[in-house]
């Protein structure tokens, strides 16, 4: 484990959009993790959106406006703790190529840049986050976000962190690597499509047989618990055929005591 000099007493958490209004309790989670290795959690009140919807969407002079805004948002030399994959690429990658034309504000974002970490990328390399496992015996299957796998490189963390539980068995299923069809805004301009990719998302995760799905990015799991819940109805079902919950929540569960 890293010693307690290398272990940051400060971090900053960035909530992102669909924690705050969608997942509140995953963002608490998620603090709550973090306090507990007894760091201190600075969340500033004036955080919006990361600016990705704009940015992908083909609008870089509107997320100039909402990223110029978070780059001020962070002055101490802390850790930035994302509870997903794709806020965190967004700061990570594309804030530095946003701001190519203004020195100033692009040397403030590669500086935040460098601070910028998934949650589970935190917990894994900076934290060494192996608790004791407090839950019953299990089995999950595991749905990694496009932008955690092929933007933060963090597809492995999030395996590791429940690999260390030792009650808990991951299930491994057939589409691992493919999108769950959210992609933000792809979903809302493209949802037939968006549609019949949750659909072979939905069966594979079910096909696998697990108790419930596991992910660090709750815009997936937006989708495909929204789309589940969507079968469920449809087919008479009172309880949900497949539960799930953020890589958090999850955690803190069987962890707490």
């Amino acid at each position: 484990m890293p010693s307690r000099s290398a272990i940051p007493s400060d971090v900053y958490f960035f909530a992102t959009c669909v924690v705050d209004q969608f997942f509140p309790g995953a963002g608490m989670d998620a603090i709550t993790l973090l306090e507990r290795q007894g760091i201190r959690v600075h969340f500033p009140e004036e955080q919006t959106c990361c600016g990705q919807p704009a940015y992908t969407s083909g609008f870089p002079d509107e997320a100039r406006k909402v990223a110029a805004l978070q780059i001020t948002l962070f002055p101490n030399d802390w850790p930035v703790v994302v509870p997903s994959g794709s806020c965190a690429g967004m700061m990570k990658h594309h804030y530095p190529t946003l701001f190519a034309a203004d020195p100033a504000r692009k040397a403030a974002a590669e500086k935040l840049s460098a601070r910028v970490y998934e949650l589970t990328q935190f917990l894994v390399e900076v934290l060494d986050f192996k608790p004791e496992d407090l839950g019953g015996d299990c089995t999950v299957v595991l749905h990694t976000s496009c932008s955690a796998r092929r933007e933060m490189g963090v597809h492995l963390t999030g395996k590791k962190l429940l690999g260390n539980l030792t009650k808990v068995k991951i299930a491994q299923q057939d589409h691992e690597s493919e999108c769950c069809g959210f992609g933000g805004t792809f979903s809302v301009k493209q949802p037939e499509i968006s549609a019949a990719m949750v659909e072979d998302k939905l069966k594979a995760l079910k096909a696998t047989g697990a108790e419930r799905v596991v992910s660090a990015d709750c815009g997936c799991l937006m989708n495909i618990l929204g789309h589940a819940a969507w079968k469920d109805e449809q087919e008479g079902r009172k309880t949900p055929s497949l539960p799930g919950e953020h890589i958090a929540s999850f955690l803190l569960r069987r962890t707490a005591k």
